[in-house]
């Protein structure tokens, strides 16, 4: 790739950011994401035991030192490191409307980019594209989103069978407690399920499940010829039946429901987005919702 094509690349990379920064800003008002409230991740000095520690804090090394139960405390984790897991697999090059998958995947990431970004917060990125997965390191410079998006905005969903998103998730880091945001359209084998609960246990996770209209509903068309961009299978629809369309919305409205309840029985925070959607009005909708989620969750000393 000439160094042309790379300059016009992060110009457009930047202006989106900056364009999604600006709209945030005077929607949300200063909204911040945060993990959620729980106890700090940073080990801290050990203490004495007292009824009611948790035990899953003890210290075992200082017991058989000093024959004294002591836990383990920890201090509160004031940077927010921030992982992206981006799908770009062959799926998010579809779009019917206003837009593809993959943009409404760039106008997400550079969202939650400006969302998580403050003093000393990190954020990067573990990509999945049909020729493997690339993990990007954290970058807390002031150009990490521009430069995360100029990568993304250069990867080419093209066509043909990829790794599933279960690899992707197994790529991200596990150092310390932090905010997991996955943005995919769930779409491929269900082999996600099981790593996704493994990061909810450890991270505030959100998963952006992409959409688009056509994936929903068939139009009356008569006789339309679809191909599955990542196996290259084509079949003929006869969408002038209604039995036919009427089939396939039921089928798709079970895997959007399915994907949901598999997000949500991970621990993981869910937000659905469709390419005909008003992304920040959904966006907000869903931080309003989390931001009482937590309050509740502080009240119940949870």
């Amino acid at each position: 790739m000439s160094a042309g094509s790379l300059l016009v690349r992060g110009s457009r990379a930047k202006r989106l950011y900056l364009e999604v920064a600006h709209k945030v800003d005077g929607y949300l008002h200063g909204e911040h994401l945060g993990v959620q409230v729980g106890p700090g991740g940073d080990p801290a000095e050990a203490r004495p035991y007292v009824p009611g520690d948790d035990v899953r804090r003890m210290d075992w090394a200082v017991l058989a030192r000093t024959g004294d139960p002591h836990v383990r405390t920890t201090t509160a984790q004031r940077e927010l490191d921030t992982t992206f897991v981006v799908d770009l697999t062959p799926s998010m090059g579809l779009g019917t409307r206003r837009q593809v998958k993959k943009d409404l995947a760039l106008t997400v990431v550079a969202a939650f980019s400006h969302l998580a970004s403050g003093p000393g917060d990190r954020i990067g990125a573990v990509v999945l594209t049909r020729s493997g997965v690339r993990r990007l390191p954290a970058r807390s410079t002031a150009t990490a989103a521009p430069h995360l998006l100029s990568y993304l905005d250069g990867v080419d969903p093209g066509e043909g069978p990829g790794p599933g998103l279960g690899a992707a998730l197994a790529a991200v880091p596990l150092p310390r407690r932090g905010l997991v945001v996955v943005v995919s359209d769930l779409l491929g084998p269900r082999d996600w399920q099981r790593r996704l609960r493994l990061l909810g246990a450890r991270h505030d996770v959100i998963v952006v499940h992409v959409s688009d209209p056509a994936e929903l509903a068939l139009p009356e068309v008569g006789l339309l010829r679809v191909r599955d961009p990542e196996t290259g299978r084509v079949v003929d629809v006869p969408t002038q039946r209604r039995t036919v369309r009427e089939a396939y919305a039921r089928a798709a409205a079970e895997r959007q429901a399915s994907a949901a309840a598999a997000v949500q029985s991970a621990g993981a925070a869910y937000l659905p987005l469709s390419t005909s959607d008003d992304w920040l009005r959904e966006l907000s909708r869903f931080l309003g919702l989390r931001r009482r989620v937590r309050a509740a969750r502080r009240v119940a000393g949870r």
